[in-house]
């Protein structure tokens, strides 16, 4: 029976575990919080969104790189496989209206309960407070509370997660204890930016635009957006952060359009705005004639003041130009880009510096927007990695 440490218990470690486990391997799996899956907790605290049910070619799309082996991955485990991997546990799941696929329990710790204890029953060994020291050939050192032990293995599956939320255990310090290993550098993903308030602006931070539309070039996102005192950030901006960092690695800054009314035409707009008496204030105007929220009002108003948009009410409304300097940071994204670069990995996802070393999840350069695609990618990695350190030992 082979022996395989599994360094790392997110989502990515704990399936690479069981397809090891269920393969006949024993497994050990070793985690630096003193608990498992923490990042994955809290992201079922408002409704775990484990996977999308789009049309497969557009799911697929969503990923950057596009490269071969984690398309690859994803096409090897879809989301049909990993609804019927969540309903096997036990958990139901459902199709939200906007095509995301959550548990019905709309909980994440009633699923991870159900998972550690099927790993539990496969003999799968958990061993909390083990951070990663170090790595020689298949050997892997741990420092603990009682001081540093080693591990001795046949295969070693690294899933050390990325890095953002860092006081959850990911903070991209494992890159030191592989410098022969190309790493492609982090960078926020899945992230809010920051924008120059003024004072009357910052005094609606918290509050939500709902139902807009942000453009970039061609891209566009729908859903929501909230203005925090120096930015926004939300589900549609989200959606465009990677196009947004890489315009402003490129020039230094990124412009995006924010649609504050996305199924009106802008003439349909100004027809409405034309049966307002020009007595109204602008705010009255734009509040009955268009139903504008009182944060969407201010956001008019202060880009009207500035002259944009040639003092057109209804294209503001449609079109207002923002522009964004700086994503909010690393450690307040909700994911990162960037990790061990593709090249590093052969077709199994062994590292071709450290033969016997697999990786997989969010340490892996990848980016993909919420939604239910970031899940659905540590998933798909954790068991395309899992089944290449199997064919490796059986080699």
């Amino acid at each position: 029976m082979a022996k395989v440490a599994v360094i790392g218990a997110g989502p990515a470690g704990l399936i690479a575990a069981e397809v090891l486990a269920r393969a006949g391997a024993e497994v050990v799996v070793f985690e630096r919080m003193a608990a498992p899956a923490r990042k994955l907790l809290l992201a079922g605290r408002g409704g775990l969104n484990l996977t999308h049910s789009e049309d497969f070619p557009a799911f697929l799309a969503r990923y950057r790189p596009q490269a071969p082996a984690l398309l690859g991955a994803v096409r090897d485990f879809p989301p049909a496989s990993l609804v019927a991997w969540c309903e096997a546990l036990g958990i139901e799941t459902f199709v939200g209206s906007s095509g995301r696929v959550f548990p019905r329990v709309m909980k994440a710790s009633p699923l991870l309960r159900a998972w550690l204890a099927r790993l539990a029953a496969m003999g799968v060994v958990l061993r909390a407070r083990h951070q990663l020291v170090g790595i020689e050939g298949t050997t892997c050192r741990f420092a603990t509370p009682d001081g540093e032990v080693a591990f001795e293995t046949e295969a070693v599956l690294l899933a050390l997660g990325g890095a953002s939320w860092p006081r959850l255990g990911s903070d991209g310090g494992w890159v030191g204890l592989l410098p022969e290993v190309p790493i492609t550098p982090f960078a926020p993903s899945n992230c809010g930016f920051g924008i120059a308030w003024s004072p009357m602006l910052q005094r609606h931070a918290g509050a939500p635009l709902k139902r807009i539309a942000l453009r970039h070039g061609p891209l566009e996102a729908r859903g929501e957006a909230v203005l925090t005192e120096g930015g926004v950030e939300g589900g549609a901006v989200y959606a465009l952060s990677g196009a947004l960092r890489q315009a402003i690695e490129r020039t230094g800054a990124a412009q995006f359009h924010l649609d504050l009314r996305p199924d009106m035409t802008v003439e349909a707009i100004r027809a409405r705005l034309a049966t307002r008496s020009r007595a109204e204030t602008v705010s009255a105007r734009l509040r009955k004639a268009v139903g504008l929220s009182p944060v969407a009002i201010a956001l008019v108003q202060e880009l009207l003041h500035a002259g944009a948009a040639g003092g057109d009410l209804a294209q503001l409304v449609k079109a207002l130009p923002l522009t964004t300097r700086a994503t909010a940071g690393l450690a307040r994204a909700i994911s990162s880009a960037g990790g061990i670069a593709w090249e590093a990995l052969d077709e199994r996802f062994m590292l071709r510096a450290r033969p016997g070393v697999f990786a997989a999840g969010e340490m892996l350069d990848w980016e993909a927007p919420t939604g239910g695609y970031l899940l659905q990618g540590c998933f798909a990695t954790g068991v395309a990695a899992a089944r290449g350190a199997l064919a490796w030992l059986g080699r």
